[in-house]
């Protein structure tokens, strides 16, 4: 892994999923589907959108959990819900955090109308992970495992290029670990 670099299996910008602040969450989900359907054959779909800046360049990512959250506003009341998850919560107090906030209980319709009315920026997260497309996959391995991230900004010159995702990294990883070239 040493020998390998960054760029050979980063995906580039033009492959992945990129909208404005200002979109939707529905158009960036709608534009997170239609990326997943141009990739080739036996890649993952991707689980983010990046979000660009009124100069071209990436300010930040939605993902999954992201986009769920943002779904339900109740769940600004609770403040740092991934600080919450982290806390060992016993899952009484997690069902009467649902019973009591009553989380998911509205009508579907009043989700799709929070997925047109919700802008991207306002549910965003920065992202601060990044590295160079020169850079070898081992140390993408080691900046994966410090920063316990899904995915690395790619740059070139301090350009964000292209993506790195851990999905794509293992895939590599396990490839080789089972082939016959690994004894």
């Amino acid at each position: 892994m040493k020998n390998r670099l960054v760029k050979d299996l980063m995906l580039p910008l033009s492959e992945y999923a990129v909208v404005s602040g200002e979109a939707s969450l529905k158009d960036a989900l709608a534009a997170l589907l239609a990326s997943g359907d141009r990739l080739p054959a036996g890649k993952p779909r991707h689980r983010a959108v990046l979000v660009s800046d009124p100069q071209g360049g990436i300010e930040g990512k939605v993902g999954q959990h992201d986009f769920i959250e943002a779904l339900e506003p109740k769940y600004k009341v609770l403040g740092d819900v991934e600080q919450l998850s982290t806390a060992g919560l016993d899952e009484g107090f997690v069902d009467s955090i649902m019973e009591n906030y009553r989380f998911w209980w509205e009508d579907l319709q009043d989700l799709c109308r929070r997925a047109r009315a919700v802008r991207v920026r306002q549910v965003m997260k920065s992202v601060a992970t990044r590295i160079d497309e020169e850079a070898s996959v081992a140390e993408a391995m080691h900046m994966f495992v410090m920063a316990r991230a899904q995915s690395l900004l790619v740059t070139r010159q301090e350009k964000v290029v292209g993506i790195l995702r851990l999905s794509d990294v293992f895939g590599e990883v396990a490839d080789f670990v089972t082939s016959d070239d690994c004894r």
